[in-house]
């Protein structure tokens, strides 16, 4: 038996660059394309007694009263902030991962596999939020808010001007740590684990497969650790929608007063269950288009991604 089977020289900066660029690409492309749900699903977190019919009806609502394009509020946003929370994400949680692995060695990193997934992506979406938050908080103005601009640069410059930096773009700073942390831990933990799961009924390794074979495993564990991590965040993804919404700051009250009252507003029980349908499906299918495109971006640059390895199985 071998425990030396991972070639820790071909995870250079040029594999990170590569992990980051595919990373941002698959987050930009996903939430783009999802954009029309994600209208929808911040319309009835924001006014649940106006959207009251569940996704495809409140998609129906919005194009009879306000027309097609409204469906696209926010995406130059969207489109730009995920890409660069993309890039971040998937760039750090692979640099952390390959790292902590290295560091402790294959078994030992085989043996805390589920750690490394978790610390890794926590360390990884920390550090993403940071440049999505301003970004989210315009698209959410701008689909709570007709008046608002809808350019990236002048939604910015409006938010800065009527609320300040803190207030304005980073007052959901806050729930968008709360919120993405632990789906983006569930995300990775729980698509690695269910990865894992197929490769070993398949009798089969990353390595052993075809690239498109890894391509249909990454889909089929992405869709339920989509699933798992909406159902995880979505609480705090209700009150993302809430804070930033126009008006729900009151004058000289702090953030955390802020989500603490909206929080006892609204109840438990609906922060966790209102608009949790349509995020399962735009979530689950978000997640298993991100690790698929991932991985076929990587394979055009020529690299793979890393996957941890049982030394036990390696025979010589």
């Amino acid at each position: 038996m071998s425990s030396h089977t991972i070639d820790w020289a071909k995870f250079n900066v040029m594999y990170y660059v590569k992990a980051a660029l595919s990373g941002g690409i698959c987050c930009s492309i996903t939430h783009g394309a999802l954009c029309p749900v994600d209208v929808a699903k911040t319309r009835i977190q924001l006014d649940p007694s106006k959207y009251p019919g569940g996704l495809l009806k409140t998609l129906n609502t919005i194009v009879k009263t306000e027309g097609i394009m409204t469906l696209t509020t926010g995406l130059g946003a969207t489109a730009a902030g995920y890409f660069v929370q993309g890039w971040f994400k998937f760039g750090g949680v692979e640099f952390f991962k390959v790292n902590f692995a290295k560091a402790l060695g294959e078994k030992k990193a085989w043996d805390n596999r589920v750690s490394i997934y978790l610390l890794s992506s926590a360390l990884a979406e920390i550090i993403a939020d940071l440049f999505l938050c301003p970004l989210e908080a315009i698209r959410i103005r701008s689909v709570s808010d007709a008046s608002f601009p809808k350019g990236v640069g002048s939604g910015i410059s409006r938010m800065v001007q009527t609320d300040g930096v803190i207030r304005g773009l980073y007052a959901g700073l806050g729930p968008i740590l709360f919120k993405q942390v632990p789906y983006t831990m569930a995300k990775f933990a729980v698509q690695g684990k269910v990865a894992e799961i197929i490769y070993k009924i398949q009798g089969s390794s990353p390595e052993k497969n075809s690239k498109s074979s890894n391509i249909s495993i990454s889909l089929a564990s992405g869709v339920v650790a989509g699933i798992a991590a909406a159902i995880i965040s979505h609480p705090a993804d209700t009150l993302l929608s809430m804070i930033n919404k126009k008006g729900a700051k009151l004058e000289g009250e702090g953030t955390a007063a802020s989500l603490l009252r909206l929080a006892k507003q609204t109840g438990f029980t609906k922060l966790c269950t209102t608009g949790l349908a349509p995020r399962c499906v735009m979530i689950g299918s978000l997640t298993a288009g991100q690790f698929g495109i991932f991985d076929s971006v990587m394979n055009v640059f020529g690299a793979s991604k890393f996957h941890f390895h049982d030394p036990h199985d390696h025979k010589e």
